[in-house]
């Protein structure tokens, strides 16, 4: 094999050092093997990931199409509907009758017509603008991805020409090293376990409350500030970067969860409908309202695509309501599916078996990859995967906060604990990248629980 000088990795000054290192090290040439199928296998995943992230593009134009055209053919049908019933109600008709029956036919049609404008466009159009928006989110992933695939392609060729040189192997490995890891960060297999750093508590209950707050849901907004479902007193509520309550709307039922849509929407999960949240400065606007033939206890959503557990399946929808398939069903008990979380590339998603006290890790496709139970997550409930690909699960009656691996197979710390941190019924956990906290919310407890982590 041909060798390479250390130009090749812009190390000029560390040569000598490295030389001694490897010396000390005795770094063998077999080493470049394992490292050169490292790579291989990298480049793979990060070839997948881009070919999904184009995918779920493609997809999410499609449904905005395929929902636009729907819309357009029910007005057409009830333009023609309409017209039909005025047709027959006008046989045997003449003179005033005739130009009455003339006259309201029209009113009616621009009734119709105007109640698309109002209605059925307004909602297309934020549709678009949620498409641009998720669109915008995955472009940029396929940048990143097309930059990492780069840089790793080249280490690749370069590693495989190293030979036996053990100083170049050895800066390779710690050159790659670092690619990896970044390359790990993308796809959301960070294995980092967070450390903490301080703890603070905060009052989140307001005047206008009937009851003890018991949130059950949050979602954090990537400016810092966080939304929350309070199950008991039928509100959403948004906090700012000092976990202040400073707008709230209430929701028709009880909020079992919420998820980010967009920067500036969420989606609120509550008996069996769906409801759109857009945040606007510091309000709250209700939008357009999903209503779906089973319970909604849990939502998420990746790129378009919403995932919601009705208490014994997993469901997938469009944005549109569109029910695409059932991924998962257990109906040996109830809430056998009570939550869900999706990773950061959607190719996992995660459940809570809250009668067996389980997390179940299944594939995109349904497919159960793993099973994890643990005496620290009694009757476990929230569960939360943060952009690194960190999953985070509370154990509801042992009052614990653990973090799992991205493959759900094992426990990476137990970050919170009721003596040692105050934890008390956690009914949701979720993770703020703008701040490094952790966010748990709390039964019969008016207050959350922020954990700042490195």
């Amino acid at each position: 094999m041909t060798t390479v000088s250390c130009a090749a990795f812009n190390d000029h000054s560390q040569c000598s050092k490295v030389t001694k290192i490897s010396e000390l090290t005795n770094l063998q040439p077999t080493g470049l093997e394992g490292l050169s199928v490292e790579l291989e296998n990298v480049l793979g995943e990060i070839k997948t990931l881009k070919i999904s992230q184009v995918a779920s593009i493609q997809s999410l134009q499609g449904t905005y199409k395929e929902h636009r055209e729907i819309m357009i053919k029910q007005m057409f049908g009830n333009l023609n509907t309409y017209i039909d019933e005025c047709d027959n109600n006008s046989v045997g008709t003449s003179g005033d009758n005739e130009q009455y029956l003339k006259e309201e036919k029209c009113r009616s049609v621009l009734s119709i017509l105007n109640e698309f404008d109002n209605i059925t466009a307004k909602e297309l159009n934020e549709m678009k603008d949620e498409v641009i928006s998720i669109k915008g989110s995955v472009t940029s992933s396929i940048y990143k991805c097309t930059v990492l695939h780069n840089d790793l392609s080249q280490f690749h060729e370069i590693v495989e020409k190293i030979g036996d040189n053990k100083e170049l192997c050895l800066i390779a490995s710690i050159k790659c090293k670092h690619i990896i890891q970044q390359e790990r960060t993308l796809l959301g297999k960070s294995g980092k376990a967070f450390n903490i750093q301080r703890q603070s508590v905060h009052n989140v209950r307001i005047p206008s409350d009937s009851d003890l707050c018991d949130i059950t849901g949050m979602c954090a907004l990537p400016d810092g500030r966080v939304l929350v479902a309070d199950f008991y007193n039928n509100k959403v509520k948004l906090l700012n970067q000092q976990y202040q309550v400073v707008s709230h709307c209430g929701v028709t039922a009880m909020p079992w969860d919420i998820c980010q849509i967009t920067p500036s929407e969420v989606a609120v999960a509550f008996n069996n409908e769906v409801q759109f949240i857009t945040v606007s400065q510091s309000q709250l606007a209700k939008g357009r309202k999903l209503e779906l033939p089973h319970s909604c206890y849990s939502i998420a959503h990746h790129q378009g695509i919403l995932f919601i557990a009705s208490g014994t399946a997993l469901f997938m929808y469009t944005l549109n309501g569109k029910q695409v398939c059932r991924l998962y069903e257990d109906e040996s008990a109830n809430y056998t599916v009570v939550k869900c979380a999706v990773s950061p590339t959607g190719d996992k998603l995660y459940i809570i078996n809250y009668r067996q006290h389980k997390l179940l890790t299944l594939a995109r496709d349904g497919t159960l990859l793993a099973t994890y139970t643990d005496p620290a997550l009694e009757f476990p409930y929230g569960v939360h995967v943060t952009p690194a690909g960190q999953v985070l699960v509370c154990g509801w009656l042992s009052n614990t906060i653990v973090q799992l691996d991205s493959e759900g197979k094992s426990k990476l710390a137990t970050l919170a604990t009721e003596e040692r941190d105050g934890v008390w019924l956690p009914s949701s956990v979720c993770y703020s990248s703008t701040t490094s906290s952790i966010i748990v919310g709390q039964l019969d407890n008016n207050t959350i629980l922020v954990f700042r982590v490195e």
